[in-house]
């Protein structure tokens, strides 16, 4: 039996569905009691770690943790449930971590992308259980901005490149934790959850640890899910956003089936787009949030949604807040939430109060969750015009000109499927988001969706280059040269595509045979 500690944050779902695929029965601890009687006890730590430990100690769950962990059962911390076990983290200075190791958390201070997201390996330091029975070379999920920073090299179990060498795994007597999430690591995560259950695999140090790690380029599977004519969820896609293909929804399939063939053709990640207008209110649109639960029991890699992650007031006058829809998102076995057109309505309020509120969906959610768990989806279109000083937007100079050859553009940011432009372009909407608590961007293009001609690199750029969160490419892609392409003249972490998965017209798997060799990939 393992007892889940759930602090009540975060997508706990996956690590449940995870253990249980193991064939193993799990509980969830209620009470500091029932963490005093776990015969093996893990702990999925999720988002921010100043909000983690006022938590914690709101529960009365820290004093019954710290007996546990010196108990000599098996302890198993994943990500900020590894960052918790030491004394204190400059996310949030003033509370105080466990303490059970030495040593403090720190921010990335790296000339990369922050956060760290997505498929990096692992340099094992010293025998353990943990790590029994792989080769040494898999690649496992890490989504972080913060790091350990351990006093005692003694209980470094492994460690990870970005930019420099960090502590991705700890070890000390029957306490293990790792920094990467297991769940969402694909057959090698299970297998390290497997070790951790069994308890007695032999202790090694894997064959092919490399000398130095290397960050994967992610390939992104996403689902454009709506509700067709007769109410049903289906997988669609537009053609510059039209859905409709003589007079109906195109329906490619169903959301979980299509999800778990991602799954096991390689997809990196898996994004759902609810692009359904919400009939009442988002937590009613309970289709979609099966479709989170009933994925998340077979597809363990990260899982994001988007679409009507707002504050709502129903017909009866009672209001949500965004935060509390998130939330219901990631209980059902969401990872990332993904703000689309709401986005451009929160900049273009702080645009005109000249600040933030502190009040915004990006705001409240990131704080509870962490950056990390915050997507800002962009949906832009080329304006063009005959030079620079036309417009005050942020433009660029063009080597695709104009319908009367105009030779510079700027992204008009839109909402509404695309239907409705704003005066907010896409280089500002993407810098103020990071500014408010976004960790990454998904970069659509309206003119690209649909045509097969590759992805917008002039886009691209200009909006990488105006943010230090990580860019996810999106829209155009039609062969397996274009994602080379994007990767090999942009600075995106990761690309992703749907109508040409949907259509089989170029699988997962052939797209990253191609890329092999190229840039790094996780095979």
């Amino acid at each position: 039996m393992i007892t889940l500690l759930d602090y009540g944050a975060g997508n706990v779902r996956s690590v449940i569905n995870a253990i249980e695929q193991l064939g193993e029965r799990i509980t969830v601890a209620q009470t500091g009691r029932d963490i005093l009687d776990a015969e093996k006890l893990v702990f999925p730590g999720v988002g921010n770690f100043g909000s983690m430990m006022h938590i914690l100690r709101q529960k009365q769950f820290v004093v019954p943790l710290m007996d546990y962990l010196i108990s000599g059962r098996p302890f198993l911390g994943i990500c900020v449930g590894m960052q918790a076990l030491f004394e204190g983290s400059d996310e949030a200075p003033a509370e105080r971590g466990l303490g059970i190791l030495p040593g403090r958390v720190q921010r990335f201070d790296v000339d990369l992308a922050v956060p760290h997201i997505g498929w990096n390996g692992i340099g094992v330091k010293k025998p353990t259980n943990l790590f029994s029975g792989l080769q040494g070379d898999e690649k496992f999920y890490f989504v972080h901005s913060y790091h350990v920073v351990a006093d005692d090299p003694e209980v470094v179990l492994s460690t990870t490149d970005y930019g420099y060498p960090f502590v991705s795994a700890v070890q000390k007597g029957s306490i293990q934790a790792t920094q990467f999430h297991p769940e969402k690591s694909g057959a090698s995560g299970l297998k390290v959850l497997e070790n951790f259950i069994r308890m007695d695999r032999r202790v090694e140090i894997p064959g092919r640890c490399p000398s130095q790690t290397r960050l994967a380029k992610r390939i992104i599977a996403c689902l454009d899910v709506r509700a067709n004519d007769r109410g049903d969820l289906v997988v669609t896609k537009g053609d510059q956003y039209d859905v409709r293909e003589d007079g109906n929804v195109r329906n490619l399939g169903k959301p979980v089936e299509m999800a778990g063939r991602y799954f096991e053709e390689g997809a990196d990640e898996i994004t759902f787009l609810n692009i359904t207008g919400f009939r009442d209110f988002p937590l009613e649109d309970m289709p979609m949030l099966q479709v989170l639960k009933e994925t998340s029991k077979h597809v363990f890699v990260p899982l994001t949604i988007g679409g009507g992650i707002r504050d709502f007031t129903d017909k009866n006058g009672r209001t949500y807040t965004a935060l509390q829809v998130a939330a219901e998102y990631f209980r059902s076995g969401a990872d990332k939430i993904s703000i689309g057109s709401d986005a451009v309505d929160i900049v273009e309020a702080v645009l005109k109060a000249g600040q933030p509120t502190g009040g915004s969906a990006i705001e409240r959610i990131s704080h509870v969750y962490g950056n990390q768990a915050v997507v800002v989806s962009i949906d832009p279109r080329r304006v063009y015009v005959d030079a620079p000083d036309q417009t005050p937007h942020a433009t660029i100079e063009t080597a695709v000109p104009g319908p009367k050859g105009q030779r510079y553009c700027w992204f008009q940011c839109t909402v509404k499927g695309g239907r409705e432009g704003r005066d907010v372009d896409a280089v500002t909407l993407a810098r103020t988001c990071e500014q408010l608590g976004a960790g990454e961007i998904l970069l659509n293009c309206i003119d690209r969706d649909g045509t097969n001609l590759g992805f917008d690199i002039e886009l691209i750029n200009a909006v990488k280059q105006a943010v230090t969160i990580p860019v996810i490419a999106s829209s155009g892609a039609g062969c397996e040269a274009h994602f080379a392409e994007v990767f090999a003249k942009t600075d995106a972490e990761s690309a992703l595509a749907a109508g040409i998965f949907h259509r089989r017209e170029v699988p997962i798997a052939a797209v990253k045979a191609y890329l092999k060799g190229k840039v790094e990939v996780r095979l």
